[in-house]
């Protein structure tokens, strides 16, 4: 090997280990060489000459050549990927099981980065070869990422695909103890693994605490590793105002429950004085009437028993705040019946669960992709996959002389009324317009309109007074699989496949804001109670918290395993609940960005989630076919004994509500604390 082929095998793994300081100077270096080797050319004295020789033959050192070369070979071999990963990943289970849940998290990192080098360095086939030999590990926490991975064939693919450009560039971040540290060092040091060590200190950055490892039941949010942690941290410093509107009907009612409950106080210390001077004049003589007045007392406490007087129904206390919206003027008829729901309102609490009306669509033939139910149960609505919205008028379902369960699905006539097989008549309107599968409906909080969502990247507004469809929204690019309306109308929020969420105004055709951030689709979305607020939940893995003032994030919230398919606000907006598609439910402290406690139950996708209105429950609705009711007084306070020893909530679900055969697509509390929930019957 001469002395230029050297210089090539040296230049190119200097540029290939990214040493680019070193790279330049072995560069000039070999231009001083080549110089010199001019100025050799002319007649020298015979010691320039000869030192001359010595400097060039110096780099063509066959003992140098022959171990850059060995090094070099070792480099370009793929098998030293599949032997290092694997050695490490037995390493990493046969561990003392103290650290071994700390030294696992190294294990995925590792294994994208052995997969993406592979693939970089056009050793295709043996990647592909080492992705299908370890993809297993880590299907069930990361299967998203795995299933983007798989696209991968080629190096072109690594620059074209954003999500591996992103891995590529970004370190890992991984909490660590200082022990399980030291074990890794020891490990890679001893094993010699330049392989992996080199992937370690490149695309790993760890973070070392002091002390014991963490436990299990602690390491909620470390499985997102990548440095989206740091975004959150900084959004994290930003201040949340997560309290009720001022002046609104909870408000108000709050304080007209207050000054109730202060001229009953008074009341009752004038009676007090009273009965003072009764019970002196009746002596021991009343023993028996004393008696009957207790077991009245005791009946009419007890768990069947009716109070005299209601109690104000009012939310718990929050703080007040402004709203960042101009919000549209609630008629005054409207606001009275609102009112006299919430006085009407049913306490719930762990030994009160709420009624439930649960509407089931049958005959759907797999076509029903979302529903949703107005705020007073009266109507139910169903975006199909032709396309299609129907409305049903629960009133009118009930007058029939047929049957009344939702039928008619395959109908395409627009008439409200129409005629059945058996002469009875279905009550539902049919609404068409869109060109693509509807993916979400909403009702307005007074059920005057409907808006839908839908594959052909448009959102709609109908009118359920005119049976007609009034506006098309167009703004996202891509289909838009989520829209929700705000708690005060008018304003709505929509999230869609371009990675964008956006707020928009009804009598608006752009949108107001477009919120981006998130990685990966946003999936769904949420308004908070006091307006000021949208959450949005992403196949990122993570939730956001916009501000629909500035339109800037936040708070990030990291801690799911995968997609987030419902989000969930607590009355008051203290709180926030979201599920994905493992079947995880988790509460939220708006205000620290902190996961309070997760809720284990669910087997499948949790699609739905619903807070009943004073904030105690919270009920759930899966693809698993079931209902959940959990307590959620009892789950923002967990007991640290409770939650080192694994099974943090299990004893919170309060009870489990199974369908036949029927998935829960939605659920919706009234303001009288009815739960109702819909789905579509899968199975006969």
């Amino acid at each position: 090997m001469d002395e230029e082929d050297v210089a090539k095998l040296v230049t190119s793994y200097l540029r290939k280990k990214g040493f680019q300081q070193a790279e330049l100077a072995f560069q000039e270096e070999l231009q001083q060489r080549q110089q010199q080797q001019q100025q050799q050319q002319q007649p020298q004295p015979p010691s320039r000459k000869a030192g001359g020789d010595r400097g060039g033959n110096s780099l063509a050192d066959p003992e140098i050549a022959k171990l850059v070369l060995s090094f070099t070979e070792s480099e370009s071999s793929p098998v030293r990927y599949h032997d290092g990963y694997s050695k490490l990943r037995m390493w990493a289970h046969s561990s003392l099981d103290l650290y071994k849940h700390e030294l696992l998290r190294i294990l995925y990192p590792v294994f994208i980065h052995c997969f993406m080098d592979l693939v970089a360095q056009g050793h295709i086939q043996e990647a592909r070869t080492f992705f299908n030999s370890f993809r297993d590990d880590h299907v069930m926490m990361h299967s998203a990422d795995l299933l983007k991975l798989e696209g991968v064939l080629s190096p072109s693919h690594l620059e074209e695909m954003e999500f591996a450009h992103y891995l590529r560039h970004k370190k890992a971040n991984i909490k660590i103890c200082q022990y399980s540290y030291d074990l890794l060092l020891q490990y890679l040091h001893k094993k010699q693994s330049m392989t992996m060590l080199g992937i370690i200190n490149e695309h790993i950055n760890f973070q070392v605490t002091p002390g014991q490892p963490m436990s299990i039941s602690e390491d909620v949010g470390v499985e997102m590793m990548f440095p989206i942690e740091d975004a959150a941290n900084q959004a994290s410093h930003k201040e949340i105002h997560w309290g009720l509107l001022e002046d609104s009907l909870e408000d108000r009612l709050e304080k007209a429950g207050n000054s109730l409950l202060e001229s009953e106080k008074a009341d009752g210390e004038t009676k007090e004085g009273e009965s003072d001077d009764i019970k002196k004049r009746s002596g021991e003589g009343g023993k028996q009437s004393t008696s009957v007045k207790k077991s009245k007392k005791d009946k009419g406490t007890g768990p069947a028993g009716k109070n005299m007087r209601p109690e104000p129904n009012v939310v718990s206390v929050a703080p007040r705040v402004k709203p960042e919206l101009a919000l549209p003027v609630m008629p005054i008829e409207v606001e009275q019946s609102i009112l006299e729901d919430l006085r009407n309102r049913v306490q719930l609490n762990n030994s009160a669960l709420p009624s439930v009306s649960f509407y089931t669509f049958i005959n759907t033939h797999n076509s029903l992709n979302c529903s949703s139910i107005s705020q007073d149960g009266s109507l139910v609505a169903g975006g199909f996959s032709d396309s299609s919205l129907k409305v049903w008028d629960m009133a009118k379902l009930g007058q029939q002389s047929g049957t009344s369960m939702l039928q008619g699905e395959n109908d395409t006539t627009n008439s409200e009324q129409v005629v059945g097989p058996n002469g009875g008549r279905r009550s539902y309107t049919l609404f068409q317009g869109h060109s693509g599968p509807i993916h979400s409906a909403t009702f307005s909080p007074l059920g005057d309109f409907i808006l839908t969502s839908s594959a052909d990247s448009t959102i709609r507004l109908w009118s359920t007074k005119l049976n007609a469809n009034l506006v098309c929204y167009k703004g996202h690019n891509y289909p838009v699989w989520d829209v929700q309306f705000s708690p005060a109308g008018h304003y709505f929020a929509s999230s869609s496949h371009d990675r964008t969420a956006r707020l928009w105004s009804m009598d608006r055709i752009q949108p107001l804001r477009i919120m981006a951030g998130h990685l990966s689709d946003v999936d769904c979305v949420q308004w908070h109670p006091n307006c000021n607020y949208i959450a949005t939940g992403s196949s990122d893995k993570t939730v956001r918290l916009w501000d629909v003032a500035s339109g800037e994030c936040v708070r990030i919230f990291i801690g799911h395993r995968s997609m987030i398919l419902s989000v969930a606000m607590s009355p008051e907006g203290r709180y926030m609940a979201s599920g994905d598609e493992d079947g995880t439910i988790m509460m939220w402290d708006l205000s620290s960005g902190r996961c309070i406690t997760p809720l284990m139950g669910h087997t499948s996708c949790v699609w739905t989630l619903a807070y009943s209105c004073e904030g105690t429950l919270l009920a759930s609705g899966s693809a698993d076919c079931t209902l959940k009711l959990w307590d959620v007084t009892t789950s923002a306070k967990v007991p640290r004994t409770e939650e080192k020893s694994g099974n943090t909530s299990r004893l919170r679900s309060l009870k489990t509500l199974p369908t036949k055969s029927t998935p829960v697509y939605t659920l919706q509390f009234s303001r009288r604390n009815l739960l109702f929930a819909a789905g579509a019957l899968s199975k006969v």
